[in-house]
């Protein structure tokens, strides 16, 4: 019996070892948050069977033991802490995330560094915004051998030393960002064999010599003042997939490893361009390749720009915000991955077919963009597109020329001679979009379009059409011709047009109608077989809708919008036709009607319409209608009073 009773005894006190031990508990809360509460320091009563602690944005300055032994995330974050007690952190045997951003740890940095080194399994550790210099953070790095994230934002790093990460060969996200950072020891990343993302953006990094970090897959050395990057030829396969060199003062395009796997290219906002040509543009950086890595010691007579951009897998490049007055064709046909392009916000206003003669016949090389699906043409003050270059876009599928001279040509016609068409694809000035067949997303949005020929589009496979701002057009009846059947999205505002001037055929497909900003006052009939799911017309002539297209639109329509229009009230059935098929007016409180001279909210004239206008004398004022009612009761009483008087004169002569 005593037997039984002490082993039934151990077995629980042998249970309850392993509840402790092994991290088992009861239902108790994971998490507590204690942010924002004011706090001078941290509070006595926390539950310890937590795992994930916020103590952040308080007024704690002072860190003491903590008794939390399951906590895995604490958050101490916008504190002013200086102080770390020794044993601080010897009771979180379990801690891997720790944010101390936005302290003041560049205080006492013996004791609190010596008490975060008890912190054995540590992956996670956030010290930005700390004011710490370099020795400073070696010291917070010590003992690290598991951490694998660390973040170090808005410090005052000036130099990367070779040492500093000697203890951290687990690392595989190291942020940088917004530092001093000038200079980089050699070996200062190569030897974290498990980094795949630096990000050192915001720093004051003038140029990359000789880039060597083949395990890194995302790098990002935006913001700083970088002139040139280049890496030296070889045969090590790089992993490198992003590469973020925006905002800075690059001049040429990057000399990137001979084997990467580079698919994400921003160069965007660079002063990359300002050379006159591109053929200089390659021979000055080949020049500086030359200077860089082989010391200058033997001439370079290969072209390391153009062999190494000719092997990338690169599907996306951002070169807008540049100086370039001429574009780079050879160069970027060398991208055979390349989908989408980004050249907005260039120089560019005559895109010529500048490349190099066939050596055998003499005439120009054709290129091709064969994967280009996307072209950002956006804000260059194009005048000129070469339709060689059109011919070179054999798979595009959108092309934004917003904000540029661009104008659609009219269509050729076939009994036109041979050299007229030699005269067109050389020296015109116009786009003959009917040669992409693949496009399907074209934006012409303020290029001074004055004329929309016929046919302009014929041949082409366009979803949307963005025709807006462009001032005074002229749209001549069959502009959409041979788009009807695909087009699903058309933006015609703020062209001064009137209802004359606008012609819109059947478009069974349209779902997405702008016309707002011009003059018209009556809606062409032709929307009648559009499924139109969304419909501006605001800020045009309309005085009434017909009712039976509002009918057949309300069978589709999703949303319209009727702002800046004078509607007369009392010719507003259209009006509550969209109100009873609870169409959305998302601008309905900016919508008025009139009655004469008395202006009406939309929203206050549909919840009582029957105070302003009579459902069954359209066009008489309220007010009109009470003035002739007692106009005509007093005629009315006259006249019973003058007859009577009348009478009461005969009866006294018959008298």
């Amino acid at each position: 019996m005593v037997r039984d009773v002490l082993f039934n005894l151990l077995l629980l006190w042998s249970l309850g070892h392993d509840l402790h031990t092994t991290g088992l508990k009861d239902d108790g809360p994971k998490e507590q948050s204690w942010s924002n509460q004011n706090l001078y320091s941290v509070p006595l009563d926390l539950d310890v069977r937590l795992r994930k602690l916020d103590l952040s944005n308080n007024f704690i300055r002072q860190l003491h033991t903590l008794d939390v032994p399951y906590l895995e995330q604490l958050d101490l974050s916008s504190n002013q802490l200086e102080l770390i007690s020794e044993g601080a952190f010897d009771n979180l045997a379990l801690l891997e995330e720790l944010n101390l951003s936005v302290n003041a740890l560049n205080t006492n940095l013996d004791r609190n560094s010596k008490s975060l080194q008890s912190i054995g399994r540590l992956k996670i550790l956030d010290i930005s915004m700390n004011s710490l210099g370099v020795e400073a953070v070696k010291l917070y790095l010590q003992n690290k051998s598991s951490l694998e994230k660390l973040k170090m934002t808005g410090n005052s790093l000036t130099t990367l030393t070779r040492y500093l990460f000697k203890e951290n060969q687990g690392l595989r996200s190291i942020t940088i960002d917004d530092n001093l950072i000038s200079a980089i020891d050699a070996g200062t990343f190569e030897l974290l064999d498990k980094l795949q993302s630096l990000h050192l953006a915001k720093n004051n990094l003038a140029h990359i010599c000789d880039f060597k970090l083949p395990q890194v897959k995302y790098l990002n050395l935006s913001r700083n003042s970088i002139q040139f990057f280049v890496t030296a030829e070889d045969n090590q396969v790089y992993n490198l997939e992003i590469l973020d060199l925006s905002h800075n003062k690059l001049l040429y395009f990057p000399i990137l490893p001979k084997l990467n796997q580079l698919k994400y290219l921003y160069l965007r906002h660079n002063m990359m361009g300002t050379l006159t040509s591109e053929a200089s543009m390659v021979l000055e950086v080949n020049s500086l390749y030359n200077d860089v890595v082989k010391k200058g010691d033997i001439r370079i007579t290969k072209n390391y720009l153009h062999s190494n951009w000719r092997l990338m897998p690169l599907i996306y490049i951002d070169i807008s915000y540049n100086h370039f007055t001429s574009f780079p064709l050879e160069t970027l046909s060398l991208l055979s991955s390349l989908e989408e392009l980004n050249f907005s916000f260039n120089c560019l206003q005559k895109l010529t077919w500048t490349v190099r003669h066939d050596s055998e016949s003499g005439h120009y090389r054709q290129l091709y963009f064969p994967s280009l699906k996307y072209l950002n043409m956006q804000s260059n003050g194009l005048k000129l597109v070469s339709p060689l270059f059109l011919q070179a876009l054999t798979q595009v599928e959108t092309i934004n020329l917003q904000d540029n001279s661009v104008k659609p040509c009219a269509p050729v016609s076939q009994l036109q001679s041979s050299t007229s068409q030699q005269q067109l694809n050389f020296n015109s000035s116009c786009l003959a979009f009917g040669k992409l067949r693949t496009l399907k997303y074209l934006n012409l949005e303020n290029n001074g379009i004055r004329i929309l020929h016929a046919n302009a589009f014929k041949k082409t496979c366009l979803i949307s059409l963005n025709l807006a701002r462009n001032f005074h057009m002229v749209m001549q009846a069959g502009a959409l011709e041979g788009v009807q059947e695909t087009l699903q999205s058309l933006m015609m505002g703020e062209v001064n047009m009137n209802s004359s001037d606008m012609f819109l055929p059947c478009l069974p497909a349209l779902t997405h109608l702008n016309i707002s900003n011009n003059n018209l006052n009556v809606l062409p009939h032709s929307l009648s077989c559009s499924p139109l799911r969304e419909l501006s017309i605001q800020n045009n002539s309309f005085l009434s809708l017909n009712q039976s297209l509002i009918l057949a639109l309300s069978t589709h329509l999703h949303a319209m919008y009727i702002s800046g229009n004078a509607f007369n009230c009392c010719d507003a059935h259209w009006l509550r036709i969209l109100n009873e098929s609870r169409i959305k007016l998302p601008d309905v409180n900016q919508s008025a009607c009139f009655t004469d001279n008395t202006r009406i909210q939309i929203g206050e004239y549909l919840t009582s319409s029957s105070l302003y206008c009579s459902p069954h004398i359209k066009g008489i004022h309220l007010g009109e209608m009470i003035i002739v009612v007692l106009f005509l009761t007093i005629m009315i009483t006259v006249s019973i009073m003058f007859t009577r008087k009348l009478c009461s004169i005969k009866e006294s002569f018959v008298v």
